[in-house]
């Protein structure tokens, strides 16, 4: 077994310790792996700065630097393993800076606490994570915009209590779902800017007697800011996960309900779309069906991720200031969730692609008592009082003589046609500007 880089005696290779390994490791080392890149990342930095304050000489750095890359390279190439008995993914990248340098490999760690390290490495796995959803993010909304305007004229029924309430559009339901984005975007935006705070050099939590130059470790890792205590800087540990998740839950969100409609508007009571058959799925006994199970797992998925931020705050939220073993599960919650999640928005773009409009829905005698509203307006700009307007359109419902006198080839006028969508890109451009 190897050494773990907190052990002080060699003689711990003992059974209870292989016992107590395998209960508190359990399978995080398979998460270490997406935070291998940030961990040699957070290392370069590390050694630089190092350098600059003279606790590396020059020969020390350029060797460190050099091996480094290497490592990294080895990561981006997929040939990076963490070995039997390494504990984490910090511990093997010293492993082998040690095996491939010598003794200069033992020095990385002055002024820096795993503590620390983890939490760098974290925080830049996230703000990664955050960019990618942003950007897949962006293309649904693209997506969602298009179909909005291409079918904008084109009536779709509105339901209040799943009752027939109110015309509406293929253009408004499409559109509220790109507007809804934007707001989503809002709660990433948040998150990330929360989590664009360097915590390397806080160490253990309580800094380090050495010189360290904070703001130049900052500047390399493209840091927004420093998280300027220590204690706190810690404290982010757990509260960032919480915070990405909230605004991961808010995507979800969004995503569940359109999952839900997709689901209900499928459904042949009400037929107002349809998907190709390769992208839906059968029966095994009824040779009709056309199940939108890529809606349904989408939408249980979302569902999932939205109890995300629930799981993070019982896993964290009666641990004292300080750094505490608890937090490693953040990881096992969040980083499949995140996987998920993109996963969901790819699908949907995909989906969205292969979508089918139908036309004349409103057309079906069914639909007439929507018309109502319009009847009932009509009667007000021809100066009936709005009350006594709605009471005789009311009676005329109740003794089935009501004639809906809504002009369908005129769609284009009135809420339902008339879309901004260019304030809603407009809004959504302003959100994406402000990542950085």
């Amino acid at each position: 077994m190897a050494e773990k880089i907190w052990q002080k005696a060699a003689s711990n290779n003992t059974l209870h310790t292989k016992i107590v390994e395998k209960f508190t490791v359990g399978n995080d080392v398979q998460f270490d792996y997406a935070l291998a890149k940030h961990d040699v990342l957070g290392s370069l930095a590390h050694c630089e700065m190092l350098y600059s304050i003279n606790l590396l000489k020059t020969e020390e750095w350029l060797l460190l630097e050099i091996e480094l890359q290497k490592i990294l390279g080895e990561i981006e190439q997929n040939q990076f393993e963490i070995e039997p008995g390494i504990e984490d993914v910090h511990s093997q990248v010293e492993h082998l800076l040690i095996q491939r340098i010598g003794a200069i490999g033992k020095k990385i760690h002055s002024g820096r606490s795993r503590n620390d390290q983890v939490l760098t490495d974290l925080k830049l796995y996230l703000k990664a994570e955050i960019l990618e959803i942003k950007s897949l993010t962006e293309v649904v909304f693209s997506s969602l915009i298009q179909l909005s305007n291409q079918h904008k004229e084109v009536l779709l029924p509105g339901y209040t209590h799943l009752q027939i309430a109110m015309p509406s559009s293929f253009g408004l339901w499409f559109g509220a779902y790109a507007e809804s984005l934007v707001d989503d975007l809002e709660l990433l935006l948040a998150s990330y800017n929360i989590i664009n705070k360097n915590p390397l050099g806080s160490g253990a939590g309580y800094g380090t007697s050495f010189p360290l130059n904070r703001m130049l470790t900052t500047e390399l890792l493209k840091f927004e800011t420093l998280n300027v205590n220590s204690v706190y800087a810690q404290m982010t540990r757990g509260k960032s996960e919480k915070v990405m998740a909230m605004a991961m839950a808010g995507l979800a969100g969004t995503l569940s309900k359109l999952s839900y409609d997709m689901c209900l508007y499928l459904n042949q009571n009400f037929g107002f779309i349809s998907f190709p058959d390769s992208l839906t799925t059968g029966s095994s006994i009824m040779p009709h069906k056309k199940n939108p199970d890529v809606f349904e797992i989408m939408r249980a998925r979302c569902n999932r991720i939205q109890a995300l931020p629930n799981e993070l705050i019982l896993l964290t939220n009666n641990l004292p200031s300080g750094y505490h073993r608890d937090v490693q599960l953040t990881k096992e919650a969040l980083f499949p969730a995140i996987q998920s999640l993109k996963e969901c928005l790819e699908m949907l773009h995909f989906m969205l692609e292969h979508i089918e409009i139908k036309k004349e829905i409103v057309k079906d005698v069914k639909y007439n008592y929507m018309f109502s509203v319009e009847s009932v307006n009509q009667q007000v700009l021809e100066g009936i009082a709005f009350r006594d307007a709605y009471k005789n359109i009311g009676l005329a419902i109740e003794n089935n003589t009501f004639i809906p006198n809504y002009d369908l080839d005129h769609t284009h006028e009135g809420s339902i046609g008339n879309l901004r969508n260019d304030l809603i890109e407009d809004a959504f451009k302003k959100v994406i500007s402000k990542f950085n």
